[in-house]
């Protein structure tokens, strides 16, 4: 699963670099794209959803309804940002750690080199802080075995997704694994530094709100 939004630029690369005799479709969502997101995907062959609202997490929630809409949902599935904040090619050695079984949710996290962004510092310190379980970073890249997808009951429509995926695994007690990967060189889109800067008080509130649930 791809979320895009006005993508055109970085998107080629993205899915030329996906391990794709591993995959068993492609989807890419565009979610309120004003450029040539889609027709892009669509000439790569990927299928093409539409998300309106324009939210990462909407699209990502689309995606999700997809897949249970099909006859055979997939055993696992992957979300790979359409901006290249992560590096596609990687994708293979995201999935492996719930492959062999030692997984139910594998991050592809930014290289010790790379290092997250401030604000993804921030959030991964007060998760260490809140629930004692140290995260690299909020991982754009990931892949989740989808009947705990589905059993994480994702609601967040914006940019706190990710951290919202990451808390809610850590209240279910779901195996974590973290994975190094890179990032393509290609800028990143419009659409992801919108959703960057909306990500930052998001993420607050599913840390503090999921601390108080039982």
């Amino acid at each position: 699963m791809i979320p895009a939004r006005d993508a055109a630029a970085t998107l080629p690369e993205v899915l030329a670099r996906l391990p794709i005799r591993q995959l068993r479709s492609v989807v890419v969502v565009d979610h309120a794209s004003r450029d040539a997101t889609s027709a892009i995907a669509r000439d790569a062959g990927a299928l093409v959803l539409r998300e309106p609202s324009g939210g990462y997490g909407a699209a990502c929630l689309h995606a999700i309804a997809h897949l249970s809409s099909l006859p055979e949902p997939p055993g696992v599935v992957a979300f790979v940002p359409g901006d290249g904040r992560a590096d596609s090619a990687d994708l293979g050695a995201v999935v492996q750690p719930i492959l062999d079984g030692s997984a139910e949710l594998a991050i592809g996290v930014r290289t010790r080199e790379q290092g997250p962004p401030i604000a993804e510092r921030v959030a991964v310190g007060l998760i260490r802080a809140v629930y004692r379980h140290r995260f690299r970073d909020l991982g754009p890249m990931r892949a989740v075995r989808f009947p705990a997808l589905v059993a994480l009951g994702m609601s967040d429509r914006g940019g706190g997704w990710d951290v919202e995926m990451q808390v809610r695994a850590l209240k279910l007690g779901l195996a974590i694994a973290e994975v190094p990967v890179g990032t393509t060189a290609s800028p990143r889109s419009r659409g992801a530094a919108t959703a960057a800067a909306a990500a930052g008080t998001r993420s607050l509130f599913h840390i503090l709100r999921h601390a108080t649930m039982r």
